[in-house]
């Protein structure tokens, strides 16, 4: 384990934090817990520090501390945080205002909700730099725009008189990435910030990230929950579970020699081995020639998309944000009325519109989310919740009921024991398991599953998606899998659909789609997978340019 040094020894030196969390449980009265127990850390400037773990494992609490932040009613209750030597949590208000945003800045995981959508893009980068006084309005924006033209920002000189909107989710995370550098602060805490992007989009902002870093100066705080991409970037790696730390060390020897069990799971995380099921002689579900489109047909999303799902397989469809990947769901449901084109379930015309189905045909297509924690009634318990769509398609009550939600906890791997539990009272994983008992309460043919593990570490995800090919074969139902990951793909799907901009660009089985020669979208998809390799980041991107070099 790394040595403790003095505070003036190290930009930022965290000693002994404990942070604890007022919780509410129903029922019972109020409660302190601990979410972090006695952390130490150490930085030095120019330097990068990975902090992962699972969901819960405190690495946003840690992270949010050298900002003299706790979100949510959570508390600093021990310890020291020293930024330059100075201990911060005895700075006071007007200290801490001060800190934030001139030397140390935050960039979050969701950019999209960082930026407010009423103000351009330039206005809100160059803020922190005219609140704290570090340069005139015309200097902060000369270093913006040099600091648009260093992350590779399309049209540098033009792009900040953009609002929000107006830019992809992958140009906005840069944007913000250049709003945290643009106060020339000491640190950054990077939270999260390429787990909302796809693959395609996350290899460019990853490099940006890098090379802002090394050409800056800056040190940073990269919290993340994917070993992979936090190895590519990270000097350090600290390893954190249920708010304690479990292992820390240098890059190279937490990825290639881990020395605690838990780094070990974390590393060798093997790839589950899904045997491809040859497709039957009747699809369950056939979408022919659908084009869908929003703002009354003006803009056209889907372009003439055929795919079929045969009983007990799965399609994965796969593609960067922005592909239509969603939207199919969303015509395959009923949600947006295809303009053309038709559905057929069952070997019969399946209804446009979601209002024209019959009870039936919403009970045997189901739906699991991205977001557990948004598609749960968090004044619900598991019991309710599970519960509801067998009372409503099968008018179970009572003890029948009750017993039924047993036996689904039972098959969930969770038991009855969850079944006066609140979402609140969950991990991210036990709410996703919850979110698929509810769907198996329906006893349905088809689930649409939308990128519902790319929220999740890779330990939950795995759990998640050994727990759904096995439901696959006692239930026998069918999966629409959405995703952008494409290991999820190769562990999970019979079939693939690979999508970009509204259409199909290639179709199969997972093993002729994943096997060569490639077009050139799908080359781009499986190159941009990171991989668990120091130095992968180079190469892929150097493989890029030679490519497009060659074009």
């Amino acid at each position: 384990m790394a040595n403790l040094a003095t505070p003036s020894d190290n930009l930022l030196d965290i000693r002994n934090l404990r942070i604890e969390a007022k919780v509410y449980p129903p029922g019972e009265e109020p409660r302190n817990i601990t979410l972090v127990h006695d952390v130490s850390l150490t930085l030095k400037k120019g330097k990068v520090l990975g902090l992962i773990g699972e969901s819960g494992a405190g690495k946003s609490t840690i992270g949010l501390s050298s900002l003299g932040y706790g979100r949510g009613g959570v508390r600093i209750t021990g310890g020291q945080v020293f930024i330059n030597g100075r201990d911060i949590l005895t700075s006071g208000k007007s200290g801490i205002r001060k800190l934030r945003g001139r030397e140390v800045c935050y960039v979050a995981q969701s950019a999209a909700a960082a930026f407010n959508p009423a103000h351009r893009l330039m206005d809100q980068v160059v803020e922190a730099s005219l609140l704290h006084g570090t340069g005139t309005r015309a200097q902060a924006e000369k270093r913006a725009v040099a600091l648009f033209k260093k992350l590779s920002l399309p049209d540098p000189e033009n792009i900040g008189k953009r609002f929000p909107h107006q830019v992809s989710g992958g140009q906005l995370q840069r944007v913000m990435t250049a709003m945290a550098l643009c106060s020339e602060p000491d640190l950054i805490v990077f939270d999260e910030p390429t787990t909302a992007l796809d693959v395609t989009t996350q290899i460019d902002v990853l490099a940006a990230i890098k090379d802002a870093i090394r050409d800056t100066g800056v040190a940073a705080l990269y919290i993340t929950h994917d070993l992979a991409v936090v190895a590519q970037v990270s000097d350090e790696i600290m390893v954190l579970r249920h708010g304690r730390l479990v292992e820390w060390g240098g890059t190279r020897q937490i990825i290639k020699e881990p020395r605690q069990e838990y780094t070990n799971q974390l590393v060798s995380v093997h790839e589950i081995t899904h045997e491809e099921q040859k497709p039957g002689t009747t699809p369950f579900l056939s979408v022919k020639n659908v084009t869908a489109a929003y703002g009354g047909g003006a803009v056209k999303v889907l372009k003439n998309v055929s795919v079929d799902i045969y009983p007990g397989q799965t399609l994965a469809v796969v593609g960067e944000s922005g592909s239509g990947k969603s939207t199919l769901a969303r015509a395959v449901t009923g949600l947006l009325p295809p303009l053309e084109g038709n559905v057929t379930f069952a070997g019969r015309p399946l209804a446009n519109r979601l209002a024209d189905r019959t009870k039936d045909d919403l009970r045997q297509l189901q739906m699991i989310y991205q977001m557990a924690d948004v598609a749960m009634n968090p004044r619900q318990t598991v019991g309710t919740i599970i519960g509801r769509p067998l009372e409503f398609y099968f008018g179970m009550r009572g003890k029948q009921r009750d017993a039924r939600v047993a036996e689904l906890l039972d098959k969930i791997e969770m038991g009855k024991g969850f079944i006066d539990r609140y979402p609140a009272e969950l991990s991210g994983g036990q709410k996703q398991r919850v979110c698929i008992a509810r769907a198996l309460a329906a006893k349905p043919k088809l689930i649409i599953c939308d990128e519902v593990t790319s929220a999740l570490d890779p330990l939950v995800a795995h759990g998640i998606l050994e727990l759904l090919l096995e439901l696959q074969k006692e239930e026998q139902v069918a999966y629409l899998f959405i995703t952008h990951d494409l290991a999820t793909v190769k562990s999970i799907a019979d079939s693939i659909a690979v999508m970009y901009r509204g259409e199909v660009v290639r179709y199969g089985s997972k093993s002729e789609v994943l096997k060569p020669p490639f077009d050139a979208y799908t080359e781009l998809l499986l190159s941009s997978v990171p991989e668990m390799e120091i130095g992968w980041l180079e190469k892929a991107i150097k493989g890029r340019r030679m490519e497009s070099a060659g074009n």
